[in-house]
């Protein structure tokens, strides 16, 4: 099925266009809910939430929408909600202007880090510059989206972005100076 028909056929609500749907994007609902959320239950609920919208509301897609985009933004927006319901962690507005050059500042050595000492480093973020870094560097949206999802500014997510790229810099030349320092004691 081409995905104009598994849309139709989820708009009837057909139980094996469902699946399908649900079998094709639960890992990405996932991962996405899991890099908010960092709890296993936590996504693992958010993505279940997310379907159970997504196909309440299948009737008012397009037939060509992209369902998996479709169904992230749902996910993703759950998580944004339950974590401002928990935490409030976005409700201050940092629109303090940063200097230009600290926002132009760029992961020149990112290459020499693996993935994992990255996603240690960006978990150490305090959440509301984790969760913008996450959304624009890994999930691929950009300031104005991530203003509409998390009900805030695009100033404001502009600079906890540059606050949040400069604390996760300090993070890796920390870890690449330790690292150094281990080296070099060892031996």
């Amino acid at each position: 099925m081409n995905q104009k028909e598994v849309i139709q056929k989820c708009k009837q609500n057909d139980y094996s266009a469902q699946i399908e749907v649900y079998n094709s994007y639960k890992n990405l609902l996932y991962n996405s809910c899991f890099r908010i959320l960092q709890r296993r239950e936590d996504a693992e609920d958010m993505v279940q939430d997310a379907f159970i919208k997504g196909f309440q509301k299948v009737g008012q897609v397009k037939d060509d929408v992209n369902l998996a985009a479709w169904f992230r933004r749902i996910a993703i927006n759950l998580c944004f909600d339950k974590l401002r319901k928990d935490k409030n962690i976005f409700l201050l507005d940092d629109s303090i202007e940063i200097e230009v050059g600290f926002i132009d500042t760029d992961f020149d050595k990112a290459e020499e880090f693996s993935v994992d000492i990255i996603k240690e480093c960006i978990n150490k973020l305090k959440e509301k510059y984790r969760v913008i870094l996450v959304l624009y560097l890994i999930e691929d949206y950009n300031h104005r989206e991530i203003s509409e999802i998390l009900k805030i500014n695009e100033s404001t997510v502009r600079n906890q972005y540059a606050r949040g790229k400069g604390q996760l810099i300090e993070l890796l030349q920390k870890h690449t100076n330790n690292e150094f320092k281990r080296t070099h004691t060892a031996t």
